[in-house]
């Protein structure tokens, strides 16, 4: 599969991201952090950005001299929580990780959070959606972006008000994060009073025609799917080859060039994404934005993509701790229960169930080959 920008550079890195190596960022030795996702399987163009905003902030943080230098170590669980559970298990036992970036999916976050609960090692995921891992209880367990009962509100409130839908078929991939998703976002537009229908796909096979024959006789005015970027090009591909040309959305797993890619030639325009992450290439939002984009091209030739932002930001939390002296998993996880550090994407300041204190949602729209932001959910519209 080929993804560009970011994840063409998944290639000349994947050698040194394979499972359980490491990237010495600034050598000197001292604390060792974790970064853990699919860096290597079919959805790692959502991954790869978070990888290298993790090893920007660190490379940053190294080149100050600072009193306790850090490493970085990967972890390429490919999205499978089994392999991401026996993973995290040598991240905190072998290789005594003082925290997590990651994972990066919530089917993962779900399986290691008891793992890294246990061993007392803090974990910060930039992109882990599922509502329910803040009901856990875990006391180590954090998120710098909001969860899919606020994305699937804000989707759903956009999809009736912003693009005026009044039948809507909504379709999930089953998944830890796709079905709880599509599930919300039916709720919220049925709430608004539109005619719903629904229906899942197996997100391993290729052939759609079951769902998309359910589709076309309801005439929708959209359709919204709960999954990732692979599938959904799929499904727009089968979709516009079947004459079905209804309005096509999706949550933040399909917020990556793979769709379009996946879609085949402009099958894929004008479909609308929504995600609760701040991607600003051009540094619109500000200063810090601007700083941020500038040495993230510098750095990797490549714009700042999908959760790149939020992975400087949850990078840079545990960095912070680090440089205020924090050297053992409990005294970081102590800091970062206080934490109120101006990010790139947002202020990172932890409620303590571990979500971030922020809501914002945004929509980009599939444009040829690029993902442009269209505004905040609660306020962009688009022409039918």
């Amino acid at each position: 599969m080929k993804v560009s920008g970011a994840v063409a550079l998944s290639a000349v890195l994947a050698l040194a991201a394979a499972c359980g190596s490491s990237s010495k960022s600034g050598g000197g030795g001292g604390l060792t952090l974790g970064l853990m996702g699919d860096l290597t399987g079919e959805n790692s163009g959502i991954v790869i950005p978070i990888k290298n905003s993790a090893v920007l902030a660190v490379d940053q943080y190294n080149a100050t001299n600072p009193k306790t230098k850090v490493t970085l170590k990967f972890y390429d669980s490919q999205a499978k929580p089994d392999q991401a559970t026996n993973l995290a298990k040598t991240a905190v036992k072998t290789d005594k990780i003082v925290g997590l970036i990651g994972p990066a999916f919530s089917g993962e976050s779900a399986a290691v959070g008891p793992v890294l609960e246990e061993a007392k090692v803090p974990s910060i995921s930039a992109s882990a959606t599922n509502a329910k891992l803040a009901g856990n209880g875990w006391k180590y367990w954090h998120r710098v972006i909001a969860n899919d009962d606020v994305q699937g509100a804000g989707i759903g409130g956009f999809i009736t008000t912003g693009v005026g839908a009044k039948k809507v078929f909504i379709v999930s991939d089953n998944s830890t994060y796709g079905q709880p998703l599509a599930a919300k976002v039916q709720a919220t537009v049925t709430a608004a009073g539109a005619q719903t229908q629904a229906d899942v796909i197996d997100p391993k096979g290729s052939d759609y025609a079951s769902t998309v024959n359910k589709i076309k006789p309801f005439a929708p005015d959209a359709i919204f799917f709960g999954g990732y970027y692979a599938q959904a090009g799929k499904l727009v591909k089968q979709l516009r080859e079947a004459g079905v040309k209804a309005r096509f959305l999706s949550g933040d797993g399909s917020l990556d060039k793979g769709l379009a890619a996946g879609a085949t030639g402009t099958n894929a325009d004008g479909s609308l994404i929504g995600c609760p992450c701040l991607i600003d290439p051009t540094g619109t939002a500000g200063a810090a934005s601007k700083t941020f984009a500038d040495a993230y091209k510098a750095k990797f030739n490549a714009d700042p993509a999908i959760y790149s932002a939020e992975a400087y930001d949850a990078t840079n939390a545990f960095l912070a701790a680090i440089k205020a002296g924090n050297t053992t998993t409990d005294t970081i996880n102590t800091y970062l229960s206080t934490i109120n550090l101006p990010g790139v994407s947002k202020t990172i300041k932890f409620k303590p169930t571990g979500e971030v204190d922020a809501n914002d949602v945004y929509i980009y729209k599939v444009t040829g080959a690029t993902l442009p932001l269209l505004g905040n959910a609660g306020t962009a519209k688009v022409t039918p």
